[in-house]
């Protein structure tokens, strides 16, 4: 194995960069991907606000996940990870949260900084958030308007951004709050905001988005109830309950498996089997949609454990089609369209991809970096309005191009995997915050046969 692989050179920039070359030969065996980031966030944050002790198998030890841990011991909660993996949480209880004595730096993680910010509302202490060079550009602004209802006060920086410092109340109303737009960090904020407020919590959002939330909500001990409200869905939370210490076993995280299952479809031969990985319905949207153009994925062995439906996919190498991909798919799917436009680029025909707007507010702005990522290495990409267009050929692009990453793990692995496809070697500037959600990735994928080395 390339020694670079787990520690990839550093350029003068201070990045470190990577290139991807198509295998000699197919990709083949069985791999475990890292446990669920979602999931995984939120049983360290539920596990604080319980009673008792909480234990946690197959958590993510990423560097997002690890922030939240840091985050919650800085709140008064003991977390402590054992010598086989398994961490323990002993809890607080809602409510009962300590004032941290320093800034809580959430790293890369929107998802801890948004989340994190709705328990903190609802907490009567003080709190500065802040984090690295990107997520200091990502808007808090669609949290700080709904959970500033609560009595809590924010003050951040214009355009509402990171760092931001909040006064929780502690007599915090509940929320009755209407999304503008689906998103499952502003649910889960009012959501944790209502756990320390009097009376019930009511969100509804215009499309149902992953409800992993609402899934561990029930699982530690709260009365929350879901029901349909035409394309939406209805969430209610009886406030101030007493959460119960509850055992999480973490599946594998299925946005970090799409990018092992997109190599395992496009380099020649290939046949992958991907163990453990999670299948909640709001999370499934790229298998439908690959599924869809054609792509050869079968479920084996499905179970639940923790209330989360999982099972092991086998991926063979596939001839895919051009398909349109409606917007309602959006919020099953909305951190895989960077991996999905990979796929599309070898697909034959286009591949409209529509309503992704929200890609506009993640680690980078995804759209364009995705469309940039693509154009850099021979494919004919579009963006029309919040459309990605992707014309493929049947067969897989030119490469050989340098792709910058602009700080988003997601982009540095999809262009890695772009680069196991394309006849040229694809080069990536920043290889580093690939550990934020998927520590490793480079090693894991060699093994099954991918070929990278210093660039």
């Amino acid at each position: 194995m390339d020694t670079a692989l787990n520690n990839p050179p550093t350029s003068p920039l201070g990045m470190k960069s990577l290139r991807a070359s198509r295998p000699a030969g197919p990709l083949s065996g069985s791999l475990r991907i890292p446990g669920d980031k979602s999931i995984s966030h939120r049983a360290l944050m539920f596990g604080a606000l319980a009673v008792g002790e909480t234990s946690i198998r197959g958590l993510l030890e990423g560097e997002d996940v690890l922030a939240t841990a840091a985050a919650m011991r800085a709140l008064g909660a003991e977390v402590m990870r054992e010598s086989d993996g398994t961490w323990r949480v002993a809890g607080r209880g809602v409510g009962g949260l300590v004032e941290p004595a320093n800034v809580l730096d959430m790293g890369n993680s929107g998802t801890s900084a948004r989340l994190i910010t709705g328990i903190l509302a609802t907490h009567p202490i003080f709190s500065v958030l802040t984090g690295d060079a990107s997520l200091r550009a990502r808007p808090m602004r669609r949290v700080i308007a709904p959970l500033s209802a609560t009595g809590a006060r924010f003050s951040a920086r214009a355009g509402g951004l990171l760092p931001m410092a909040i006064e929780g109340t502690g007599e915090a109303l509940p929320l009755h709050y209407r999304l503008p737009v689906a998103s499952a960090q502003v649910k889960s904020a009012v959501l944790l905001a209502g756990l320390n407020a009097r009376g019930e919590t009511l969100v509804e959002e215009p499309a149902p988005t992953r409800d992993h939330t609402e899934n561990l909500l029930r699982h530690f001990g709260a009365d929350v109830s879901v029901e349909a409200a035409g394309a939406g869905r209805r969430i209610r939370l009886a406030g101030q309950p007493e959460l119960r210490a509850a055992d999480v076993v973490v599946p594998a995280d299925p946005s970090s498996a799409a990018f092992p299952l997109v190599a395992a479809l496009l380099v020649p031969g290939s046949v992958l089997r991907l163990a453990g990985v999670g299948l909640n319905p709001l999370r499934t949207g790229l298998l439908a949609t690959l599924t869809e153009m054609g792509a050869k994925i079968t479920v084996e062995h499905p179970r639940t454990e923790g209330g989360e439906p999982i099972g092991d996919l086998v991926v063979q190498q596939s001839a895919l089609q051009g398909i349109d991909v409606p917007p309602d798919r959006a919020p099953t799917m909305i951190d895989e369209y960077p991996i999905l436009a990979v796929a599309a680029a070898s697909a034959a025909g286009i591949t409209r991809m529509r309503g992704l707007a929200e890609l506009r507010v993640k680690e980078s702005d995804r759209l364009a970096a995705t469309a940039a990522m693509l154009t850099a290495n021979g494919a004919k990409v579009e963006i029309e309005g919040d459309d990605l267009l992707v014309h493929g050929t049947g067969r897989p692009p030119s490469g050989g191009g340098l792709v910058a990453t602009a700080m988003d793990h997601r982009i540095a692995m999809s262009a890695l995997v772009l680069g196991l496809a394309s006849e040229a070697p694809v080069t990536v500037d920043d290889t580093g915050f690939i550990d934020t959600s998927f520590p490793g990735f480079a090693a894991l994928m060699t093994e099954a046969g991918a070929r990278f080395s210093a660039a």
